[in-house]
């Protein structure tokens, strides 16, 4: 039997098992935090029931050692699983009690979530977590409008409570000046044959027995022909028209987003991929979508240049644009049997 490639999008929370053992509703929540983004869409999490707190664990397995080498992106996903956790466990009526890198001489062991005191979810909260099935990434352009009033305060609040920083750009000269790092970026990036083949590795059917990666459709072809675009991409350097296309596309869109942390520790990671997925969530619940434009992250000489331009006193872990976009196909989930251990 084939599998639906959207079926982990749909999510009745309904089937909360409220009354039932803390087991069984932290593996029920899985369902919720197996819908975070990831790079390349990895999804490199697992989960394990251990009593009454759900582990988070890195899955190097999936990591990127070309475009993330030290899985700094790695662990910004797994933080960015955790935020959603943290979401659906406030609608459900818990606060969420999240206990960071517990594993000691173990790396991989990230986080411990428990269900936390009771939490009475307040109208933004309530909305986040509505917005996270309906949460998506995109490389489409977005309408020529501007933000939503007070969303900007809003997120720059919600960026400050995660302990992160966030600028927060719409100036046109700013905005150019950050695109014109983006562009550099890719050129940078699709100038190395080994970037090319770890993303064309990725490069595959929403269909594909793997239920991760990215479609042809994301590079605006059929998504049968995904195997093609990974052919291309591996074989082109196509650096500079990608380049051209992002950097407008970055300069036009209403808004930038630049996430810095203190630090370069996993912490900071895990800090920044809970708040910017926070922010995902509420740009969703206000009608907007977003994009990962992380190329001036990704390559390091950029990473201080974007530093100065965005003009964060930290250090850039996530650069991001937001704008009301045309509505796409989520892309596919691995189901939650396949990343809880047993």
């Amino acid at each position: 039997m084939s599998h639906d490639p959207g079926a982990e999008w749909r999510i009745s929370e309904t089937e909360y098992p409220a009354s039932g053992a803390v087991a069984d509703r932290l593996r029920f929540l899985v369902r919720y935090a197996i819908l975070a983004p990831s790079g390349h869409n990895t999804q490199p999490w697992l989960f394990r029931i251990a009593g009454d707190r759900l582990e988070v664990i890195a899955d190097r397995t999936r990591a990127l050692p070309v475009v993330d080498p030290h899985d700094r992106a790695l662990v910004i996903s797994c933080g960015a699983a955790i935020g959603v956790l943290r979401a659906a466990l406030r609608h459900f009526g818990h606060s969420g009690e999240i206990e960071w890198l517990p594993g000691g001489d173990d790396p991989d062991l990230l986080a411990r979530v428990g269900l936390g005191s009771p939490n009475q979810p307040d109208a933004a909260e309530e909305a986040r977590f509505q917005a996270i099935t309906r949460r998506r990434s995109t490389r489409l352009a977005f309408a020529d409008e501007p933000l939503p009033p007070g969303l900007a305060e809003e997120l720059l609040a919600l960026a400050g409570a995660d302990g992160t920083e966030l600028a927060l750009l719409t100036e046109p000269d700013r905005k150019a000046a950050v695109a014109a790092l983006v562009a550099e970026g890719d050129r940078a990036q699709f100038a190395d044959p080994a970037f090319r083949r770890e993303l064309a590795a990725w490069v595959h059917s929403r269909r594909a027995a793997s239920r991760d990666g990215m479609s042809g459709a994301a590079f605006g072809m059929p998504d049968i022909l995904s195997g093609v675009g990974g052919l291309v991409i591996r074989t082109f350097d196509m650096g500079a028209g990608i380049g051209a296309k992002d950097e407008q596309i970055a300069t036009r869109s209403p808004a930038l987003l630049a996430v810095a942390t203190p630090g370069d520790t996993a912490r900071d990671w895990l800090a920044a991929g809970i708040a910017h997925v926070t922010l995902l969530l509420e740009a969703t619940a206000r009608g907007l979508t977003a994009a990962y434009v992380n190329q001036p992250v990704e390559v390091e000489p950029l990473r201080p240049r974007l530093r100065e331009v965005a003009g964060v006193a930290g250090l850039p872990q996530l650069l991001l644009r937001i704008g009301r976009g045309p509505g796409i196909t989520p892309a596919v989930r691995r189901p939650p049997e396949e990343v809880i251990l047993a």
